[in-house]
């Protein structure tokens, strides 16, 4: 259910337009997909692409429901001391434009603020929690970023030529992208020879998808085909990958079917200087989009949780060791849980192998890896994995609800606990506002937390993607 459709739309702070000639809307706020929200004289909601807080404009409605509109802005009668020129050619409301950013036309700093603002509102509304300090936002740069992406692919018979992007919006067709500058400079730049490439190789017209991930010094392209490649096309590709510095990864079926077209070559792999951690990962492994904000993002997450040799931690939804292995050059023992057997091997290679690179630095402190359906988490199965100081919690964008409602339950139930102790600390990492609100209302409300600080990351610049951090403790 869309925030349109359930009853938070009352509490949009909007001005109504009821002094503006008629048909035009005062907007007053932006909404999670970064649409401009007004109200009409009668109280009724209009959501507006392309609008700005403290614009007035025309819309052309597109949609109608009884208590809210969407449209698109037709005209800017007074516009956003915040509007700015966006730095992308393929940005707009046009047919053809990319889907990939909503947000170019608003300053970067408001972007942040807006975002902000979307935590704060969420944090209220959903979990009646407000935080007792607001963090300052982590951002970094606004271009250039964009590590990870999936790219479509698509031969157009009709003219002859291949197109490779990002979804136009609204539209399952492909924008027709020359570059893009969310990408880091040195792939944009490959977005035409690619078409090229492409458009030359036999199976053209069985090639999807390609999917991008860059290391600190590699390059990866992932191509899905949906036929076996010939020789000749192989062979394209290897020239393609001398000539542009890549390394070319094939997906005949589904992600664990992915496999380098040649043995050899450098590792993939991404760095962590502030902990001395090295992390190999292959290109469709869940790494985070943007690296340069991940750094800061875990070395403000391990200040909060500010860990000591003689505590035991629990990282909850680990993935590959992003934060557990961080964690393991701080804390007494750490215990990293997951939800996949097979992820939880690459964990252990990537502890492994940062055990290897650390002879002379310091050893890594005792830690594990354990998998778990952290979707069914209940009483006893947090009592089983035993007590922790601190957790570290970053979960998917379903949030980490059972393992808040197990913590809330072995709160309110003493009996289920034995010596079982809550964590004194708990650092949320979230990748969706609504479901951190949601959780954090659970622990604030009924497992015996305060909410001692929240923030906004701008991992995704430009979008509307909203990343955060919560931090509570035991009151």
């Amino acid at each position: 259910m869309s925030a349109k459709e359930d009853l938070t739309i009352p509490e949009y702070d909007t001005p109504s337009s009821d002094d503006l000639p008629e048909g035009w809307l005062r907007v007053g706020s932006l909404d999670m997909d970064a649409q401009g929200i007004a109200r009409r004289p009668d109280g009724k909601v209009v959501f507006i692409e392309g609008a700005l807080p403290f614009e007035i404009v025309s819309v052309n409605v597109h949609r109608k429901k009884n208590n809210w509109e969407q449209g698109v802005v037709t005209a800017i009668h007074h516009e956003s001391s915040q509007r700015v020129r966006p730095g992308c050619p393929n940005f707009g409301l046009h047919k053809g434009a990319c889907g990939g950013c909503k947000m170019q036309h608003l300053d970067a700093a408001a972007q942040v603020a807006t975002k902000q603002r979307v935590l704060e509102d969420n944090l209220w509304h959903l979990g009646k929690v407000k935080a007792e300090t607001m963090l300052r936002p982590i951002e970094g740069p606004a271009w250039g970023y964009r590590y990870r992406g999936r790219l479509s692919v698509r031969y157009v018979i009709k003219k002859g030529e291949v197109l490779i992007g990002f979804h136009e919006r609204k539209s399952r067709y492909i924008a027709d992208m020359q570059v893009c500058p969310i990408l880091p400079p040195h792939v944009s730049q490959m977005l035409m020879p690619l078409r090229a490439l492409i458009a030359q190789m036999d199976a053209r017209e069985t090639l999807p998808q390609l999917e991008l991930a860059c290391g600190d010094e590699v390059t990866a392209l992932v191509l899905r085909h949906m036929a076996p490649l010939s020789e000749g096309d192989k062979q394209k590709l290897r020239d393609f990958a001398l000539e542009h510095d890549v390394q070319w990864w094939l997906q005949p079926k589904g992600p664990d079917t992915v496999h380098l077209l040649d043995e050899g070559g450098q590792q993939l792999a991404y760095s962590l200087p502030d902990f001395g951690v090295h992390m190999p990962f292959k290109p469709t492994d869940f790494t985070q989009v943007n690296p340069h904000i991940n750094r800061v993002l875990v070395s403000r997450a391990l200040r909060l949780l500010n860990a000591q040799k003689t505590e035991r931690v629990i990282d909850w939804f680990c993935g590959l060791g992003n934060f557990t292995l961080p964690i393991a050059t701080q804390a007494g023992e750490v215990l990293g849980i997951e939800g996949a057997e097979a992820l939880v091997a690459r964990s252990r290679e990537n502890l492994t192998h940062n055990q290897a690179l650390r002879a002379g630095q310091g050893p890594l402190a005792p830690t594990t890896f354990v998998a778990r359906n952290l979707f069914e988490m209940t009483p006893a199965m947090l009592v089983a994995d035993g007590a922790a100081d601190k957790w570290l919690v970053d979960p998917p964008r379903e949030g980490a609800f059972a393992l808040s409602k197990a913590l809330a339950e072995l709160h309110q139930q003493p009996e289920l606990r034995g010596d079982w102790t809550p964590p004194q600390r708990i650092v949320y990492v979230s990748c969706n506002p609504a479901t951190l609100a949601r959780d954090a209302g659970l622990l604030v409300h009924q497992a015996g937390y305060r909410c001692v600080a929240a923030g906004v990351v701008n991992m995704f610049a430009h979008t509307a993607h909203v990343e955060s951090m919560a931090v509570f403790e035991l009151a």
